[in-house]
């Protein structure tokens, strides 16, 4: 058998090193990997002159600790995943992720003869790590700076994730609260029910929507809209259940002062609460969230207010609009007269956000030339940089003409 051609046609990646570290012999895997000629290495440093690392000392160098810790302890000592570009004969570099380990060879008086370094190119799965990691923060970003309730729960019903309101809203860390779950901060009587419908929803895999009231920090309890839908893989299976729930006891108190004072009004209340209802259950949540959630955001970059991102309900009040990429005075010139550039300077400004309740704001929403006009809840809020210093301005807010216009007809009626 001819060892050596066996050596040379092994589909892994091997170098061989001598007990000073120089390059003895590779493979042609090896060589195609590291994009150089045999002629190149051979008799090299390994660290020196064939791979230096200047970004540490020799010394300190991982790899050199690496081969040092196999010649002395005379076993595989293996090197984690790391970032090493390699150099492209155009002069650029390719960026790679390897993973080493590092074989001693002795004779038979035990001393050292060889080192031999098997490396493996693990690029595709330390850049599907990183761009993982990277949506993950993202999610999490937009998850605690949307000002719903929102959680995550696992396919087996245990919660995993709670945006930071949980505990501004509660008073009890979100910590406490998935380890020891919710059922403390709702009522005790309506317990069962709740429950009752969750498992529903968990055993059929169908969204789960229902009517809560949840206790807060200083005892009381508000009534909040929660929503969740389970998230599948390819295959259909459910690989985790996403949800938000909207705190809606002013509008439920409202309507119940209402129907109190008069039981007239009880068709109309039943009308405001459906319109509610319809509204919340075109909610999307987690991914959906972010570019399709039901209420309108947009990210402002700078002080010149451009459009860094923008989600579907946001453009939708400016049809066949290029907003992304232009400043909103470029984009949106209505709403200079209307003073938004001025609120908008200011927050950027001071850090101060801004909130408007059934503002009317004047808009083209038809694309037509006529401005209508659309009554809006929304907040302007500072975003800041890790120096603290404001970037941008965050954007979120619901159209609310519905609302409007049936709380002015029980104004009304209630007057009548």
């Amino acid at each position: 058998m001819d060892i050596n051609n066996v050596f040379l046609n092994l589909p892994d990646n091997l170098v061989i090193l001598s007990p000073e570290y120089k390059i003895l012999a590779m493979n042609e895997a090896y060589l195609q990997a590291t994009m150089r000629s045999r002629e190149e290495l051979v008799g090299k440093s390994f660290l020196l002159e064939a791979f230096p690392d200047e970004s540490v000392p020799y010394e300190q160098n991982p790899v050199k600790l690496s081969l040092d810790r196999a010649a002395a302890s005379k076993k595989v000592d293996y090197f984690p995943a790391s970032r090493y570009d390699i150099p492209k004969p155009d002069g650029t570099f390719d960026v790679r992720y390897w993973e080493a380990s590092h074989t001693p060879v002795f004779d038979e008086q035990g001393a050292l003869q060889y080192i031999i370094q098997k490396t493996s190119d693990v690029t595709d799965r330390e850049r599907a790590k990183l761009e993982a990691i990277a949506s993950e923060n993202k999610f999490r970003f937009m998850a605690e700076t949307l000002p719903q309730l929102i959680f995550t729960v696992s396919p087996q019903g245990k919660l995993t994730y709670l945006n930071q309101r949980w505990a501004t809203y509660t008073g009890i860390s979100t910590e406490t609260l998935i380890n020891e779950g919710w059922n403390n901060i709702l009522e005790a009587e309506e317990l069962e029910k709740i429950s009752r419908k969750w498992r529903e929803g968990f055993e059929k895999g169908q969204d789960i929507q229902l009517e809560v009231r949840k206790r807060s920090k200083d005892g009381q309890y508000r009534w909040f809209l929660c929503k969740s839908q389970p998230m599948r893989d390819e295959q259909g299976n459910i690989v985790m259940w996403a949800g938000s729930c909207t705190d809606i006891h002013d509008m439920r108190q409202m309507v119940q002062e209402l129907l109190q004072s008069n039981e007239q009004m009880s068709a109309l209340s039943d009308q405001v609460q459906f319109a509610y209802k319809k509204a919340e259950t075109e909610r999307k949540t987690l991914e959906n969230l972010i570019m399709k959630a039901p209420a309108f955001f947009c990210l402002l970059d700078g002080p010149e207010h451009r459009f860094k991102l923008v989600n579907d309900k946001y453009q939708q009040l400016f049809p066949n609009r290029q907003l992304e990429g232009r400043t909103v005075a470029e984009a949106v010139p209505e709403v200079i007269e209307q003073g938004f550039i001025a609120i908008l300077d200011n927050v950027y400004t001071t850090g101060k956000e801004f909130v408007a309740e059934e503002i009317a704001v004047k808009l083209d929403l038809h694309d037509t030339g006529n401005i209508d006009d659309v009554y809006l809840n929304f907040i302007y809020q500072a975003l800041y940089d890790d120096t603290d210093k404001i970037t941008g301005i965050l954007v979120f807010g619901y159209v609310v003409d519905e609302q409007v216009k049936y709380r002015q007809k029980l104004e009304e009626l209630g007057k009548a």
